[in-house]
């Protein structure tokens, strides 16, 4: 996972599919087992390019995040459906916005450069404590508490001790792997929403066809679908043309059959996306409530 994070912080193009921060979950007591493994893997050095990959990625993130907030913004004043996590975006951008501002101001460049960084494995050249945040939210959800973060860094410091620039950096590069993964999960999406409005662009299409030959119907299907079927427009086109008379239904097997082709059934996408649904509403739910809980701890304390 850390070599597929650090391929994304090179600067490297970034897919609408680039999943969020996914690690297995662990309980409180798993991470205070992991953190003094992980603390054993981690190598620093002087020698190491400070570089600036996440800073100048945190203004990457903003720009994705506000036009995916004025996206589905829009939607909502043009009283469009958006999904659950688009909601929870929408409803709790302020707190995005504050979080984006308090790492600008917590963090210069000289700052960063001082931090410890790592000198081998996927992340190198990062900060070390970047490293550790972003451990802790892959395998919490993005869940965080007082207590876990208390546990694990304890846990970690066990093994290897951090700097005292490192124990002040944990909440902004906390703050850091919250936004990167709120931008992942506000890119796909903005993407999904685009998807069902063309899958009901062409619904419509094709349901207002005068008596269509089949053969017309598919021609019409290929030539708007040249490239990957997206699950969510599996998922709206299905819904659309379901119960329609036989010859509309001709699309959806022709559909069907692109789906076999990679060993795939429609029933089996449509489950995913609606996993997927599920499962970012509750990712988005996490991360604005941990960066609620990060703006009112007591840091000093």
């Amino acid at each position: 996972m850390a070599e597929r994070l650090a391929q994304v912080l090179r600067g490297l193009p970034i897919g609408i599919d680039e999943p969020p921060f996914a690690g297995e979950l662990y309980s409180v007591e798993r991470l205070e087992q992991y953190a003094p493994f992980l603390a054993a893997t981690h190598r620093i050095g002087s020698g190491v390019a400070a570089g600036r990959n996440l800073l100048s990625r945190l203004g990457e993130n903003e720009r994705v995040l506000i036009g995916s907030y004025q996206n589905l913004a829009d939607a909502l004043r043009r009283e469009r459906t958006i999904s659950p996590a688009a909601e929870w975006l929408v409803d709790n951008f302020h707190i995005v916005e504050e979080q984006l501002r308090e790492i600008r101001e917590d963090l210069p460049e000289s700052y960063y450069d001082e931090l410890p960084k790592l000198t081998e494995g996927g992340l190198t050249s990062y900060p070390r404590i970047y490293a550790v945040a972003f451990e802790i939210i892959a395998h919490t959800d993005s869940r965080l508490d007082l207590e876990t973060l208390q546990r694990f860094i304890r846990a970690y410091q066990r093994e290897t001790p951090l700097s005292i620039g490192e124990l002040w950096a944990i909440a902004i590069t906390l703050r850091l792997a919250l936004v990167e993964n709120l931008r992942r999960l506000a890119a796909r999406t903005v993407s999904a929403r685009r998807q069902r409005a063309e899958a009901n662009a062409l619904a419509d299409d094709l349901l207002q066809q005068p008596a269509p030959h089949p053969d017309d119907l598919l021609t019409l299907v290929r030539k708007r679908l040249r490239g990957e079927l997206d699950p969510a427009f599996v998922v709206q086109f299905s819904q659309r043309l379901q119960d329609q008379d036989p010859t509309e239904s001709a699309a959806l097997r022709w559909i069907d059959s692109q789906l076999a082709l990679k060993g795939q059934t429609t029933e089996q996408v449509i489950q995913f996306e609606y996993q997927r649904q599920a499962s970012s509403q509750v990712t988005v739910a996490n991360i604005i409530a941990s960066m609620r809980l990060l703006s009112t701890l007591d840091w000093r304390e």
